[in-house]
């Protein structure tokens, strides 16, 4: 016996709209473009990533070099006064070296590249931020849908510390109590039960804008968003799984994608 269900009638109707399939088409165009850029990007910031770390490895042989002949010269000629700067010198730049060689390093250039790209920005921007990170060579998960996933939760949580440093900025010069505290942001990704686990949590002590139970971006709702729901749609293409929770103090998300 046949069963027959029951229709939704404004569902019927948007599905035989022609302006509802147009909408479609135009969004499957937009993701298309907006994929073909983000892979794109992702190649040149890998190959920059990739010379610039061969820069770093040359630049520091050539300090090495020049500390040990300078040794040598002022050995050989008793000289101690400039040489000894020159060396000292040498060592200060070596030092520096070595502090802009401490980068986020995962095991994945790929996802070496996104993380080091938003550390710099966050870092500018003078947010404490905290990285640990263990990513394998090979996740079975496209290299791009990767770097939209970390991208775009990094991305939100910078947008969300800037607004509260400048609502603790305003309560200061207010002289009004202010619960906002002092912006975060700690990233953590590794392999959890055959899983790539990615947890991102930044500071948040005001209210976090919901419709039913998805939550908005700091942007507002025009026109905005649509970077949370591109990590939903890759999320559910793995048929991962993924959390957002609003707490004391934090805003936490949690993405877990198996590996394959």
């Amino acid at each position: 016996m046949m069963r027959l269900f029951p229709l939704n009638i404004k569902t019927l109707c948007q599905a035989c709209s022609p302006m509802f399939w147009a909408g479609r088409a135009i969004d499957r165009r937009i993701a298309a473009y907006q994929n073909e850029l983000m892979e794109r990007h992702c190649d040149e910031v890998q190959n920059i990533y990739k010379t610039m770390r061969g820069w770093r490895h040359d630049y520091h042989n050539h300090i090495q070099a020049m500390k040990v002949m300078a040794l040598q010269v002022r050995q050989q000629t008793g000289e101690c006064g400039a040489l000894l700067r020159l060396e000292e010198y040498l060592c200060s730049l070596d030092d520096d070296l070595t502090t802009v060689d401490t980068v986020v390093k995962t095991g994945n250039v790929m996802v070496d590249a996104i993380l080091n790209s938003k550390r710099s920005l966050i870092k500018a921007r003078e947010i404490p931020l905290k990285v640990k990170a263990s990513v394998p060579a090979r996740t079975g998960i496209g290299e791009v849908e990767l770097c939209v996933i970390i991208g775009n939760l990094l991305d939100n949580a910078l947008e969300s510390c800037l607004w509260e440093k400048k609502e603790k900025e305003r309560g200061e010069n207010s002289r009004e109590d202010s619960p906002v505290g002092e912006p975060f942001i700690r990233v953590y990704i590794g392999v959890l039960k055959g899983q790539l686990y990615i947890s991102v949590v930044n500071s948040s002590y005001g209210k976090v804008s919901k419709i039913g139970k998805r939550y908005l971006s700091t942007k507002g709702t025009r026109g905005h968003g649509y970077g949370l729901m591109r990590i939903d749609r890759i999320v559910n293409k793995y048929h991962g799984y993924i959390n957002r929770q609003n707490e004391e103090g934090a805003f936490v998300t949690e993405v877990m994608l198996p590996l394959r």
